[in-house]
């Protein structure tokens, strides 16, 4: 799940400070979107991560006490291979969720990324609200989020607010189309991310929100500066659905898993150097991490499996979970024989079902992953 509940365009909606009730509209969507975020993932669903199956090698299995959790990529050095990813902010409410948030940030040291931050740009009142996630959280990775039409001073306002060591820019074009009020007009956004990238002073990355990646999109992030692509896919919250169910005229629901899963969105860009690859959407437990690990994605982000466990068992819960990740995170890889998280790109991987006839039509050797360790 990716619910940083994208609140709109920069220039194209800056001026809707100027619309009766425009705040109150920013607070109202921004709280539906956690409300439905969360609901979303109180029912089991299919998953394409349940189509990779690593093979089993037993005297393969390593020595737990050399393995390593560290996440090390072209540009990404992090000290573990998972990171909370955006999630909300700008309202009282989900500034309770990110103070929390910050610090299971902050006990766990995984890194964080903020909700996306436009509406700081028009109600600077909800700057504390997304502030915090540095201020309880001074020394962890922290990652501003903007969608991609904010210009590179907003953009670099919004580093800059929340000390930002890296910015997330979202690119969401099925949820505008679905959300009531959202954009139309998506031809910019490549120039946009370029001028971003050339002026914020920190690494881009660039992700989906929930509908996924091809091959052809990474290379072109690529191209354009950006420091990785998260290809995050359906399985997790699904923006498409929950716009439509704040739609009015009967909704858009047809629309409901649109995209490509990031298990398809990591095989497809597999071809695409020069880029660190991360991995989200759908993210149920540490076997989904090494699955995703194993497919090339140097990290792995969860949002709405994590803000489901805060809003209904709490702070200290989240904390023990994420907790019970990583240590179970090393458990596997010692299984696999995998001392580093760059070993799991050796490990045999079984591709089956839709995912591999997913691989037949995009032209992806699924059995070749099958025979990566030679054993």
């Amino acid at each position: 799940m990716t619910a940083e509940d994208p609140d709109g365009p920069g220039p194209a909606r800056i001026g809707a400070q100027d619309e009766p009730g425009a705040a109150a509209q920013d607070a109202r969507r921004k709280d539906d979107h956690v409300r439905l975020a969360s609901a979303q993932h109180a029912e089991p669903r299919a998953h394409d991560f349940d189509h990779v199956r690593p093979l089993n090698h037993p005297l393969a299995a390593g020595n737990r006490s050399e393995v390593s959790l560290r996440a090390t990529g072209r540009v990404l050095d992090w000290p573990v291979p998972l990171y909370i990813n955006g999630m909300t902010g700008g309202t009282a409410h989900t500034a309770t969720i990110n103070r929390a948030l910050a610090l299971a940030a902050r006990e766990t040291g995984v890194p964080i990324a903020s909700g996306s931050t436009g509406i700081l740009h028009r109600e600077p009142a909800a700057i504390p609200s997304f502030r915090v996630l540095r201020e309880l959280n001074p020394d962890g990775f922290v990652m501003a989020n903007v969608n991609p039409n904010l210009t590179p001073a907003q953009a670099r306002r919004s580093v800059e607010i929340l000390e930002a060591d890296a910015l997330q820019v979202h690119v969401n074009p099925a949820q505008e189309i679905v959300m009531p009020e959202g954009d139309r007009d998506f031809t910019r956004w490549s120039d946009n991310i370029a001028a971003v990238v050339a002026e914020v002073g920190v690494p881009v990355v660039v992700k989906e929100v929930g509908a996924g990646m091809s091959r052809g999109t990474v290379a072109l992030l690529r191209d354009l500066g950006v420091a990785a692509v998260d290809v995050s896919g359906r399985g997790g919250t699904d923006f498409t659905a929950i716009e439509s169910a704040r739609r009015t005229d009967g909704g858009m629901d047809y629309l409901a898993g649109w995209g490509q899963s990031a298990v398809e969105g990591l095989l497809d860009a597999a071809p695409v150097d020069g880029v660190d690859l991360l991995a989200s959407g759908g993210v149920r437990h540490p076997l989904d991490v090494v699955r995703a690990l194993a497919l090339g994605a140097t990290a792995v982000g969860v949002a709405g499996g994590f803000l489901r466990v805060l809003l209904t068992e709490g702070e200290a819960a989240l904390v023990a979970r994420i907790q019970a990740w990583l240590e179970q995170l090393g458990d596997i890889m010692t299984l696999l024989g995998a001392r580093t998280v760059t070993d799991l790109r050796r490990v045999d991987l079984l591709i089956t079902g839709p995912v591999r006839e997913f691989c037949e039509l995009r032209g992806v050797d699924a059995a070749a992953y099958a025979r990566r360790s030679g054993l």
